[in-house]
């Protein structure tokens, strides 16, 4: 048996194995070859990146100072940053979005600390969600009233996105129950909910929050287009939290529940007591993937007359002095923002699954 182990240890540790060293690069000729071929396009790269990002690159100056230039215009960027960030809110009280969005960033992260979870922590998001609405839409503390049509940019986004996660989460859940539910009636309806949903796009449910529900709305009532929009993402969202849930639902073994059942506790103790958390630790990587995908999906509020982050930075790009002159360097700055908080999400989701050692038993 020492000899197996041994044997199966050398194997393991060997540098012909992913990751085993140089020799996994280097060992044959094809090996040799591939990694030398990977290494010069890297190289090219990075060497025509660094130019057009650094080396020709125009930091100060006017529209035609870039023009004359071979690299980057970030003169554009310190320009249209602001815009780009919150749109049209009014600039002089931009301050108020920028806070907004930082305190919820902080809030973000506080959340994040698995041993502040409790009600102490869903207390203090009760009481934020509406300052920080309140410190958005004002009319209030002296704070000069602003429209939400003329919210925009990077808070809009962030709300669309966690708001609307958070709500559809629990509703997701219950969706999955109903659709696990032995009542036939609570089951069709269920099925029936999710799979419309999810045969039609996203686009298509923020159509018709726009332009077909105000039709059943009695006359002189209005919904709000971001409310409209943000019923459409929770809904839609719902759809696919449901199956992520229910398929995390099925994975866990009938002991558990006739394990809960045997101390003698009812259907909703075991089931938010026992299987809910069990399933939910289950499903982390798909749940985190789907957050990702609705936080970069949010570009389809254009539908909708709202002007998310992204499309902040499309409407930048047609200013007549810049027109032309800078065209990735907008978009460049969308992609980071997108990959850092993608990214963060990401490592959030493996710093969940070392926690609750998922897959690891």
């Amino acid at each position: 048996m020492s000899e197996q182990s041994t044997m199966v240890s050398n194997e393991l540790a060997s540098p012909d194995r992913p990751g085993g060293g140089l020799r996994g690069y280097f060992g044959t000729v094809g090996n040799s070859a591939v990694t030398l071929v990977c290494l010069a396009v890297f190289l090219l790269v990075a060497k025509a990146a660094i130019s057009w990002l650094l080396v020709n690159a125009v930091f100060t100056g006017t529209p035609e100072d870039c023009k004359v230039a071979s690299g980057a215009c970030w003169p554009y960027l310190a320009d249209k940053l602001r815009y780009m960030l919150f749109g049209i809110y009014p600039f002089d009280e931009q301050w108020r979005p920028l806070t907004a969005t930082l305190l919820f960033i902080a809030a973000m992260a506080v959340s994040g600390i698995p041993r502040l979870w409790g009600r102490p922590l869903i207390a203090g998001w009760i009481v934020l969600l509406p300052l920080l609405f309140l410190l958005m839409a004002g009319g209030v503390f002296g704070l000069t009233s602003v429209p939400t049509s003329q919210w925009g940019g990077l808070p809009l986004s962030f709300m669309l996105t966690f708001v609307g996660l958070v709500l559809a989460l629990p509703l997701g859940i219950l969706l999955a129950l109903a659709r696990l539910s032995n009542l036939p009636a609570i089951r069709i309806l269920a099925i029936t909910f999710i799979e419309l949903v999810r045969g039609v796009p996203l686009i298509s449910i923020l159509f018709m929050a726009s332009v077909m529900l105000p039709l059943f709305m009695p006359e002189g009532v209005t919904i709000d287009k971001l409310l409209r929009a943000q019923v459409a993402i929770i809904l839609f969202a719902a759809a696919y939290i449901a199956e992520i849930v229910r398929a995390g639902l099925q994975a866990l073994p009938r002991g558990q529940t006739e394990a809960a059942q045997a101390l003698g506790l009812h259907y909703w103790q075991y089931t938010f007591l026992v299987i809910i958390p069990q399933a939910l630790k289950t499903v982390i990587p798909p749940l985190v993937s789907l957050f990702i995908g609705f936080f970069q999906d949010t570009t389809l509020v254009t539908i909708v007359g709202l002007l998310d982050f992204l499309n902040t930075v499309r409407t930048a790009l047609r200013d007549p002095n810049w027109q032309g002159i800078a065209v990735l360097e907008g978009y460049l700055f969308a992609a980071v923002v997108y990959f850092v908080f993608s990214a963060m999400m990401g490592a959030y989701s493996r710093f969940l699954e070392k926690r609750f050692r998922v897959g690891h038993d």
